[in-house]
């Protein structure tokens, strides 16, 4: 049956800390094409590749990756809590199957995912009510060490795999990145506080959540005006690493180390992992066209921006 992808970058600040009213209007018109996709292709299962931001995943015990067989969104940023529509079956059929693969995957019967996977199903869908059903599956982008970008590639792999016997429309999403270093804790160097929230940071109070994000915006609008504090977006990484997932040259980013995605764009750049998985996931099912594509460096959003769609090509199409 037929895959069909979305893969955009997400921002809780969006609505928070925006630039020019002309250039969100401009970002919704793009989102509101992906939308319309996702509508003409009438999915029937969705399946998320995204990162979480130390709400869900934390030290006390942090997988490279995990599939959701019941997950709960924690609402971060004013968006919807509660329980997400997951279809069991399909997950734990993805779990096992990237593990007879290779694939070192958890698996969970009690997720807790944040912005990173709500937020694109909120564009993608309008509301989480309206999702058929869900597999999440959460890619480790910020917490270190990280594997090597090679693994998110086979773990897409995997997931395709299962997806193209399941007989329905799935929609594989990425959500993430591309360029990208806002102020996400690190592990190493924090002071105890951050380091024990990181650790054990479970179920923040709402005074306690309202006060992290107000610092996430004040950041940005540092970073917004100029501050060279984080890491600047790179426009010119961002356009290759959409060319490559154009061109279906996904494994160019296999012998990549871990520094270099650092280095060109920041330390959340790991982000695109999520990307690698999903459209290594579609590519499992034959050869793909890249149906839109849209790119502009936000700074008040922390991202480099982008939003693309693809599908499988028909047969005999080139």
């Amino acid at each position: 049956m037929p895959l069909a992808l979305c893969a955009s970058s997400h921002s809780p600040l969006i609505g928070l800390h925006d630039p020019a009213a002309d250039v969100v209007s401009e970002v919704r018109e793009q989102l509101s094409g992906a939308k319309a996709f996702v509508e003409a292709f009438d999915p029937e299962l969705v399946l998320v590749f995204a990162p979480d931001h130390y709400n869900g995943f934390l030290y006390d015990l942090m997988p490279s990756f995990c599939v959701g067989a019941a997950a709960t969104s924690v609402g971060d940023y004013g968006l919807p809590t509660g329980p997400l529509p997951v279809d069991r079956d399909a997950a734990y059929a993805i779990a096992r199957h990237a593990l007879d693969s290779g694939v070192d995957i958890a698996l969970s019967e009690a997720m807790h995912v944040d912005h990173g996977f709500v937020q694109p199903l909120q564009f993608l869908f309008g509301s989480v009510d309206s999702i058929p059903s869900l597999v999440p599956v959460f890619v480790n982008c910020v917490a270190e060490p990280l594997g090597p970008a090679s693994r998110a590639r086979l773990l897409g792999e995997a997931a395709g795999r299962v997806l193209g016997e399941t007989g329905k429309r799935v929609l594989v999403v990425g959500s993430g990145g591309l360029s990208h270093d806002p102020p996400v804790p690190r592990l190493e160097g924090a002071t105890p506080e951050v380091a024990a929230r990181i650790t054990h940071g479970r179920n923040p109070t709402a005074d306690q959540r309202r006060e992290r994000e107000s610092r996430t915006v004040a950041a940005a609008g540092a970073f917004a005006a100029g501050s060279t504090d984080f890491h600047d977006l790179n426009p010119e990484w961002d356009a290759m690493v959409l060319d490559a997932f154009e061109s279906g040259d996904i494994a160019v980013f296999d012998e990549k180390p871990n520094d270099w995605f650092t280095g060109e764009a920041g330390r959340s750049a790991h982000e695109i992992r999520t990307w690698i998985a999903a459209y290594a996931a579609l590519s499992t099912q034959g050869s793909y066209e890249m149906t839109s594509r849209y790119y502009r460096p936000i700074k008040e959003w922390f991202a480099g921006f982008a939003v693309t769609t693809a599908m499988q090509q028909k047969a005999g199409a080139r």
